[in-house]
């Protein structure tokens, strides 16, 4: 019911100016989460897009997490991460296989390396937990996912309990099929 009236009628008609006056009203929060999309690339590389629209996001006053999963940097890692246009924070594992050429990788360095990436997985757990994001970008999880580092059964639970109400994007170049059944959008992009 809409009531507009001119004020002769809401001082003369209490009854429709004082309806739900005694009553409380109950709030219940829903939990609303944005959508899963997908972005897959026949080559690593390829996300520039991606990376184009979280600054866009961010300049616009969305707060964004881009994660790069299996890139590595100079200081990087979630004690190093990068703050652009104020909203976005960019991070990247703080030791990657990128990093070294392959024949030099022993088995110290690669547990150093997965141990990196497992840690920056845990972070991005709990920031896809928390809602404090408006999108989070997890570069090349489905490659962490290829090789073992992060369970697929864990980032499908994960994803399945996520409280954000933007987008989560995820990338790489071979998507389980698990994860393409839970997808709202799913890009392919090609050369």
């Amino acid at each position: 019911m809409v009531a507009i009236s001119s004020n002769s009628h809401l001082t003369s008609n209490h009854e429709v100016v004082n309806i739900n006056k005694n009553k409380e009203i109950k709030l219940r929060k829903i939990n609303q989460n944005g959508q899963i999309q997908i972005y897959q690339s026949s080559y690593r590389g390829s996300y520039s897009s991606i990376i184009r629209d979280s600054l866009r996001n961010a300049a616009l006053g969305r707060k964004v997490l881009l994660v790069q999963l299996m890139k590595g940097g100079v200081k990087q890692g979630i004690s190093n991460a990068q703050k652009l246009c104020g909203n976005l924070t960019w991070i990247r594992s703080a030791n990657s296989y990128d990093q070294y050429e392959s024949e030099n990788i022993n088995n110290n360095m690669s547990n150093s390396i997965n141990n990196s990436i497992i840690e920056l997985w845990d972070f991005c757990k709990k920031e896809l937990l928390s809602g404090e994001y408006d999108q989070i970008i997890l570069d090349e999880v489905f490659l962490a996912v290829e090789m073992n580092i992060i369970s697929k059964d864990d980032l499908i639970s994960t994803l399945e309990n996520r409280f954000i109400t933007g987008d989560v994007i995820l990338t790489g170049t071979s998507i389980p099929k698990n994860f393409l059944l839970m997808a709202d959008q799913i890009t392919e992009l090609r050369s």
